[in-house]
């Protein structure tokens, strides 16, 4: 076990990623937060990916582009924008005519756009049968549709502490060196009736 942790690479912290993501909103470019935290630029991008959804990462990368260019080739912006720097307004999201139950995908990201880290965790009972639950056994995607709540899943993590705290005596765990499986045989695991893959903070679609 103890070949495990020379293996591991270098994690950033809770609140480097909670700077990092600061940096990003505020403008500074990927390049730059990978030089200033000494990680790659791949890194970085990752983990943004991570913290704020791979959807939500890109929209934000084009808005902010797209304001660049109009700082460049309308200067008198940031001249209004001082001026108008304390005005703000609350925008009501709007529901009505929508159907929320039709978006039920929009909480989970398929796999083929996740960014796997090098390695995983998995736990599996004695005889390495995999463990399977259904979404409605975790507490905290209980806000999804029912019919998604019916949904079989399986549980990885990309922490060892996290997965070590929740292997019981009759379970073990194992480490795929290669998270690559995952998206490789995700046709299998659909015909199991598994169509979901919880990490510790996302929701995978198969």
């Amino acid at each position: 076990m103890r070949m495990l942790y020379f293996f591991l690479p270098k994690k950033l912290s809770d609140i480097q990623k909670s700077e990092i993501l600061e940096s990003f909103k505020e403008g500074s470019e990927t390049i730059q937060i990978a030089k200033k935290y000494n990680f790659s630029n791949a890194t970085i991008i990752r983990q943004l990916k991570n913290m704020m959804g791979s959807d939500a990462y890109y929209k934000f990368k084009k808005r902010k582009s797209s304001s660049n260019l109009n700082l460049i080739e309308n200067p008198s912006i940031n001249a209004s924008k001082n001026e108008n720097e304390d005005i703000f307004f609350e925008v009501v999201p709007l529901t009505e005519g929508v159907e929320l139950n039709s978006q039920k995908d929009l909480s989970s990201l398929p796999i083929m756009d996740f960014e796997f880290p090098n390695t995983a965790y998995m736990i599996v009972d004695k005889v390495t049968e995999l463990e399977t639950k259904f979404l409605k056994d975790y507490p905290e995607w209980q806000f999804l549709p029912k019919d998604d709540l019916n949904r079989k899943t399986i549980q990885i993590y990309f922490d060892l502490k996290n997965a070590k705290r929740d292997c019981t005596k009759d379970q073990k765990l194992i480490k795929v060196p290669n998270t690559d499986v995952f998206k490789i045989v995700s046709p299998i695991l659909i015909s199991r009736g598994i169509t979901r893959i919880i990490t510790e903070d996302k929701l995978l679609a198969l």
